[in-house]
């Protein structure tokens, strides 16, 4: 099943190259942040990539969308 329209018509290797590109920014982000990363699946994209600094608390809505979490790995207590 593919969870991107964009790329229903493309291979299985198009689906797990859109959620690696997902993830590694996810990794990416989370070394510059306090807040858990998250990798969610995505009508147009396939996947994205959000900050839950950007969001609060995630909406219902996007839990349900949630494939990955990365950490944050900014800590200030020393």
């Amino acid at each position: 099943m593919y969870a991107s329209s964009n790329i229903a018509q493309g291979t299985f290797q198009a689906d797990q190259a859109a959620f690696v590109a997902a993830l590694d920014k996810a990794h990416a982000r989370s070394f510059h942040s306090y807040f858990t990363q998250f990798v969610l699946t995505d009508d147009e994209a396939g996947y994205i990539a959000v900050d839950e600094g950007d969001y609060g608390a995630l909406p219902k809505a996007m839990l349900d969308r949630v494939i990955n979490t990365v950490p944050g790995k900014l800590n200030d207590e020393f």
